[in-house]
């Protein structure tokens, strides 16, 4: 029952992808403002008093989030918490490790799961976003441990049975599940 209803959201989320406007960052934000309000009139007064570049970013980066989410039938929120905790959403973040885009992908990880540009928000949205859903595969469905393992590594919780001891790993599993209430 769930893998038909993945399978209709995925659907509509590939129709409203081709529907939708895209743009490009050459445009104005009263380009996309004006285009939000005429599809979204509720969703651009929501943004009001946010820089409009700011929104545009941040709404297509939702918006990938949300696709990807459907895809690989994750909790879009738990995918936001994740994104928020790894980068603040921010698909320029690169850590001091490597770690690169909005879900922090390692070039490694990114290779591994068949991301052709690391630096493409759609890509790496999408890569991360089919990790942590190996990583919920992986762990049953535990969510506390899957998300430890997007951290710390998957041998990790196996090595520990559970969200490792590591204190990094620990307050990252405690952020994540408080971004996704």
């Amino acid at each position: 029952m769930m893998s038909s209803i993945n399978q209709v959201v995925q659907r509509i989320a590939d129709i409203e992808r081709r529907f939708t406007p895209t743009f490009t960052a050459t445009q104005t934000g009263s380009d996309f403002a004006t285009a939000l309000s005429a599809a979204n009139p509720q969703q651009a007064n929501n943004i009001q008093g946010t820089s409009p570049v700011s929104s545009a970013q941040g709404g297509d980066i939702a918006k990938m989030i949300q696709v990807a989410a459907a895809k690989y039938g994750v909790d879009p929120k738990l995918v936001m918490a994740v994104g928020e905790a790894e980068s603040g959403l921010s698909q320029e973040a690169v850590s001091s490790v490597g770690a690169v885009g909005v879900m922090q992908l390692m070039p490694e990880t990114a290779n591994s799961l068949g991301v052709g540009n690391i630096n493409d928000p759609r890509e790496n949205i999408d890569g991360g976003v089919r990790y942590l859903k190996q990583m919920l595969t992986t762990f049953d469905g535990d969510v506390s441990k899957a998300v430890a393992a997007y951290n710390a590594g998957p041998q990790a919780v196996k090595n520990y049975n559970g969200v490792p001891p590591y204190s990094e790993t620990r307050n990252y599993v405690a952020r994540v599940l408080s971004l996704a209430k």
